[in-house]
Order: structure tokens, then C-alpha cells, then sequence
């Protein structure tokens, strides 16, 4: 079993910076990848970065390439979602999420284990 564990949500102004993270506990096998989604009212969970865990290989919305960055730091199991420039429709609950298979990184329903989620709010 595996526990996510969300942080760094908050409220900031549109152009602000967030950093979230994504710990990992418990983990009993090598993830294929960390992924982030958001989901903000009314609307569905949509796909926001991914990282591979073997290289470097990473992949993002194009709604966030170029203002939002994901990393990792292997020693102490986190994910990184680095947000700059942000604006009012990033305002989700943003979700971290790890997948044991390869598949599609962009897809929410190949992803094994969910934190809770964090919140996000961007005002104008």
C-alpha cells in the first residue's frame, strides 16, 4: 500500500508562484510514475504534469507547459510541482497520484494509488 500525502496549497494572487509537494510513504514498489491532476468545480479531473521515475522524462498539459515545472527528489520520496506565473483558472484542488505501468501518463484512471488532494485558489 502507498500513502500520498499533498502540500503546499494555498491562496496567492494571479502571477504568483506555488511549490506543491507530493511525499510518499509506505510504498512497497517501484512506481512507473508521478502524476498531478486538478479538479476545480464543476468540471472534471484533468491531467496537469507527470514524471517518469526511470530518467528524466516528463510531460504537461499544454494549458501549464512552461509555467509549471515537476520534479522529484528520490532520497525523500517527493514529487514536485513547481507553479509560476499562475492565473484564476489553475484554481483547482490539485490531486498527486503514482501508477505501477507504463501507459499513458495523462490518464487518470491508470493511476494506482491518490493523495487527498490541496487546495489551490488564484485570485484576479
Amino acid at each position: 500500500q502507498v500513502q500520498l500525502a499533498e502540500s503546499g496549497g494555498g491562496m496567492v494572487q494571479a502571477g504568483d508562484s506555488l511549490r506543491l509537494s507530493c511525499a510518499a510513504s509506505g510504498r512497497t514498489f517501484a512506481p512507473s510514475a508521478t502524476g498531478w491532476f486538478r479538479q476545480a468545480p464543476g468540471k472534471e479531473r484533468e491531467f496537469v504534469a507527470a514524471i517518469v521515475w526511470t530518467g528524466d522524462y516528463t510531460s504537461y498539459a499544454d494549458s501549464v507547459k512552461g509555467r509549471f515545472t515537476i520534479s522529484r527528489d528520490d532520497a525523500k520520496n517527493t514529487v514536485y510541482l513547481q507553479m509560476n506565473r499562475m492565473k484564476p483558472e489553475d484554481t483547482a484542488v490539485y490531486y498527486c497520484a503514482v501508477k505501477r505501468g507504463i501507459g499513458t501518463l495523462g490518464l487518470s484512471y491508470e493511476y494506482d494509488y491518490w493523495g487527498p488532494g490541496t487546495q489551490v485558489t488564484i485570485s484576479s
